[in-house]
């Protein structure tokens, strides 16, 4: 139970049960409603990862693919992250402004279409053009599932949720490659977006009928100028980023010029937002150290673990020889390793506090990350599988107790803004990490290389020496003159991937250090500390009204009718008061609100 404020107490309220923040009707299908919330959010971090298995079916020319060119298959992707990364932010303040599930509802029937079209593309321009529709819309559903979560569940049971949500991402990307693998073996190329359709339009029925909308009651005045910049910088960061990881050169004026512009962008929108009297995010968060060091935490994980990704295919299925469908089947027990542990990290959390078990979460994964620095092309497969569990494990116990930390800093009403916050550092951070991970594996192993390709005749030469894929293509064009390029270029990208596993650990262990220092520790008894229950969230918005963010929002429920599906009727007891409503909760009188606590229990 919440311990009395030492403050001036407050007059005294008549006796009787405090009502729930979430309407009875609402929380009984609390667990239905983030299936669905898991089922939109397993398609649009799928359906990356499926992408990254076919470019090279894309790349063969019709009727197998579209013959798309190396660049071409590089903007495939890059167009949708771009665009996903641009507006992440914007999407989670309209969220708030607007409705959640009516945000919800247009990113997920946007990026249906989307892939619809990205199925039928007739050419890599079309490609690349539907794959920035597809961005438009995850863009709107990634942070819409995490702030419909918080307004559904009660604070007790967020971090159960979250750790859950956590572990459906990790899913997510693990069973991607698999996916893809599959349909590309019976089915044609446009099979991996096809078969988002029926799954969305799956998505769309179940929301129409069980999510709840919400919104902020008082938004305010739409902060413009603070929504421009913010698209403005994003987009020219994360383009110079991209940009830097094509060349693998982050000093070509056509990278600087995107980064330090972005840079500089970003910098006005913070000294706008801390200046402007109804900003589009409180600056004022930032000061909180345990906030600060969770959103840098997310970055660096994926900075470090999308960077490992990226080299790790090429490991598996140039060096080693495996399938992607192979390759996607031996970086299961990451996925595994996260489904079980992240719903239950909230427990270790609550034992040992949130700046243990996060840093205890970053040093498992520098030492994943560390352990490809050891791995030659005899590596046995059983180690692989300890290492990627390693790595599942630690993401486990990292992402949900940040998560938290994140959203539960922020009131309920701007849990829009929590979740853009939560995505947006987390999709520069993984970009970050593809970029300049990528850069120093590529520029390492030409240096390996170069020593080796005198007999490659000059035309071929450049090509030959940028990348491991492209030296084995080379030397497979020579015939029997290019079999002395094979064992070379293995060893050369063995000696880039080991530099850049350490390059990587090395980032893991400076995560380690930031959650080390400023994360909270184990809260005492009878308070709260990130990732555990605990009575209102203190924010700059002071008290709320106990109904006014309800999942119904407030302009009344759902239903066509004025009512809410599965709710009680008008003759029986309020939510919250009613037979049962106790159990659930225990029978405890109305928590005394601290100073600036919003009460929700």
């Amino acid at each position: 139970m919440p311990q009395p404020s030492s403050a001036s107490p407050a007059p005294a309220a008549p006796p009787g049960p405090a009502g729930p923040r979430v309407p009875e009707a609402v929380h009984r299908r609390r667990w239905a409603v983030l299936g669905v919330l898991m089922l939109s959010l397993l398609i649009v971090v799928l359906d990356n990862s499926i992408l990254n298995v076919a470019v090279k079916t894309i790349a063969s020319p019709a009727p197998t693919g579209i013959g798309a060119t190396q660049s071409e298959l590089e903007w495939a992707i890059n167009s949708y992250t771009l665009v996903f990364a641009g507006l992440l932010f914007t999407s989670g303040l309209l969220g708030d402004r607007l409705g959640r599930k009516k945000v919800l509802l247009f990113g997920i029937t946007v990026f249906g279409l989307g892939s619809a079209l990205a199925a039928f593309s007739g050419s890599p321009g079309e490609l690349i053009g539907f794959r920035a529709v597809m961005g438009l819309g995850a863009a709107f559903v990634m942070p819409a599932t995490l702030a419909v979560l918080m307004n559904v569940f009660e604070r007790d049971e967020q971090p159960k949720a979250i750790g859950i949500w956590a572990g459906g991402v990790g899913l997510a990307i693990a069973i991607g490659p698999i996916t893809g693998g599959i349909l590309l073996e019976h089915f044609w190329w446009g099979s991996i977006f096809l078969v988002n359709v029926p799954v969305v339009l799956l998505a769309l029925a179940l929301m129409i009928w069980l999510v709840p909308d919400s919104r902020d009651p008082r938004p305010g005045r739409i902060d413009l100028p603070g929504v421009l910049l913010s698209v403005v910088g994003l987009v020219l960061l994360v383009y110079g980023i991209i940009r830097g990881g094509e060349l693998a050169d982050f000093t070509a004026l056509s990278v600087l010029a995107p980064v330090l512009g972005g840079l500089a962008v970003l910098v006005l929108f913070v000294l706008h937002e801390r200046r402007s009297d109804h900003p589009a995010i409180d600056m004022s968060y930032f000061k909180r150290p345990a906030f600060s060091a969770a959103v840098a935490a997310i970055a660096l994980v994926f900075f470090a673990l999308m960077g490992v990704t990226f080299f790790s295919a090429f490991y598996l299925q140039s060096v080693r020889g495996y399938s992607a469908l192979q390759s996607g089947l031996l970086i299961l027990p990451l996925a595994v390793a996260q489904m079980v542990f992240a719903p239950r990290a909230r427990l270790v959390v609550e034992r040992f506090g949130a700046k243990a078990v996060c840093t205890a979460g970053m040093l498992l994964v520098a030492l994943g990350l560390g352990a490809f620095a050891l791995f030659d092309a005899s590596t046995p497969v059983w180690v692989l599988e300890v290492v990627f569990f390693v790595q599942g494990a630690g993401m486990a116990h990292i992402m949900p107790p940040v998560t938290v930390s994140i959203m539960q800093a922020l009131p309920r009403e701007k849990a829009g803004s929590g979740s853009a916050i939560n995505n947006t550092f987390r999709q520069v951070g993984g970009a970050l990490g593809v970029a300049v991970l990528g850069s120093l594996l590529s520029s390492t192993y030409r240096g390996e290389i170069e020593g080796h390709l005198g007999a490659v005749p000059e035309a071929l030469r450049g090509a030959a020496g940028e990348s491991v894929e492209a030296t084995l293509a080379v030397a497979e064009k020579l015939g029997p003159a290019g079999r002395d390029l094979v064992a070379p270029a293995y060893g050369a990208f063995l000696d880039a991937m080991h530099v850049t596993a350490l390059a990587s650990a090395l980032i893991g262990l400076v995560g380690a250090a930031v959650v080390a220092a400023f994360l909270p520790g184990r809260a005492p008894a009878g308070e709260a500390g990130p990732g555990t229950p605990g009575p209102g969230t203190a924010g700059p918005d002071g008290a709320r009204d106990a109904a006014a963010s309800s999942p119904d929002g407030p302009d009344g429920p759902d239903g066509p009718d004025g009512s809410d599906p599965g709710a009680a009727g008008p003759d029986a007891p309020a939510a919250g008061t009613g037979p049962g409503s106790d159990a659930r909760r225990g029978s405890v009188p109305g928590p005394v609100p601290e100073a600036g606590e919003s009460a929700r229990r």
